[in-house]
């Protein structure tokens, strides 16, 4: 038996206890992690300083290495998330509907767990606390695998939860970490059939896809996000200037960060000029359409279909103007991924033909996309956003973490 399917029957061991266990039991475990993060702040920091550091020395961009980044605030968020994980509903158990049968039979749709999820992300360690905490809640056992970039701060986190469930009553194998960082152990865990019951893929572009074209377990794609932002003619120029900047220098490097801006002709001249000066303050590098070039001259470079279809996660933007709100929309249908797109406008026939139009998970009218979030939607910590449209849309939080059984109750009835 190999590392990894050793994992897969740990797993599989452990969900028929998490499964049966009751709502205390979990919150009890997810009051225990709370506190141990907080208990163990100084030497989860300690490790992660150990990954920052390898990080720096190969030559990490900033942005990415701030989503690597743990400090106190951050462990405190995590533990918040956790705590406010303990006060939503249980779906376990839900009775999504219910009817009785002409011939008498009683039907009840009931929420019951996945099973043995498998998550695999990149470089964001708060990911290994919310997934793991999620699961849990939702009835699930969880194997983590992190990337070798945060393999230290994985591991510290992952022991400090897995003892702290313990201590609660719950098997620590509840939670499990693939500790081997190479694309070997990725690979076999991507084909863990008999184990996993559904993958789930959180990161870039090139990881997401690499797990939906090799996994022969079922996937749930998530998180690449090339976010659009659509300032139409009759815009308010300052709400769509607060937008655009939000959404790309607030955390760039998060799925839920605008990457292109779209700019109707009519306001073009009147509205770049100020955005580009806003992102001065974050040196944002903009990449522009002929006519955006000619509006801000030498300070941007041309843009291509390239950067037109790029998820940057960095202080980076294509920026394009267009002729009207059908172009915009034509232009999200080509390069979008079906994550959030935005429009800024007055027209509420230009509101609503946008949100009827635009195919992707969440679509805003006069809001940054930066809200595409569990906890921002009021979900609680989510496991990310699913850009797909079966099983799961948008942010997944406990709910999704579910699924469905029908419990059927006779009195002799046959057919």
């Amino acid at each position: 038996m190999t590392y990894i399917e050793e994992l897969g029957r740990n797993a599989k061991a452990a969900e028929a206890s998490i499964a049966s266990a009751s709502t205390m039991l979990k919150n009890n475990a997810l009051a225990a992690i709370s506190k141990a993060l907080m208990e163990n702040t100084a030497l989860i920091i300690s490790e992660n300083a150990k990954d920052l550091q390898a990080a720096a020395d190969n030559g990490m961009s900033e942005a990415m290495q701030d989503r690597l980044r743990l400090d106190e605030n951050r462990i405190k968020g995590m533990a918040k998330g956790v705590d406010e994980l303990i006060a939503l509903n249980d779906p376990v158990g839900h009775i999504v509907d219910g009817i009785t049968r002409p011939n008498g039979l009683q039907i009840v749709k009931t929420r019951v767990p996945l099973g043995v999820i498998g998550i695999i992300f990149e470089s964001r360690p708060n990911v290994t606390v919310d997934a793991a905490a999620l699961c849990l809640k939702a009835g699930n056992a969880v194997i983590l695998k992190g990337g070798k970039e945060a393999i230290n701060s994985n591991k510290c986190l992952c022991a400090v939860m897995r003892d702290a469930i313990q201590s609660a009553g719950l098997s620590a194998d509840v939670i499990q970490l693939v500790e081997n960082t190479s694309r070997e152990a990725t690979a076999e865990l991507m084909k863990l059939n008999g184990y996993l019951d559904v993958l789930i893929p959180r990161g870039g572009a090139g990881l997401i896809q690499a797990v939906v074209k090799q996994a022969t377990v079922p996937v749930i794609e998530t998180g690449t996000g090339n976010c659009h932002v659509y300032v139409d003619s009759d815009a308010d120029l300052e709400m769509a200037c607060n937008i655009v900047h939000n959404g790309k220098t607030s955390r760039p490097s998060v799925c839920n960060a605008v990457e292109s801006l779209l700019v109707h002709k009519d306001c073009a001249e009147a509205f770049l000029p100020v955005i580009a000066e806003r992102f001065k303050s974050h040196s944002v590098k903009i990449y522009g359409c002929d006519k955006t070039m000619a509006i801000l001259g030498s300070e941007v470079s041309p843009a291509s279909d390239e950067e037109y279809g790029k998820e940057f996660l960095d202080y980076a933007i294509a920026v394009k103007v267009v002729d009207s709100i059908d172009d915009a929309i034509a232009h999200i249908r080509r390069f979008g991924t079906k994550h959030s797109e935005c429009i800024v406008t007055k027209s509420l026939d230009c509101a609503k033909k946008f949100q009827r139009e635009v195919d992707a998970a969440a679509v805003y009218v006069n809001a940054s996309t930066r809200f595409t979030d569990g906890g921002e939607f009021g979900l609680g910590a989510e496991i990310g956003i699913s850009t797909q449209k079966l099983h799961a849309r948008g942010p997944m939080g406990l709910n999704e973490l579910t699924t469905i059984k029908f419990l059927i109750n006779g009195d002799g009835q046959i057919r």
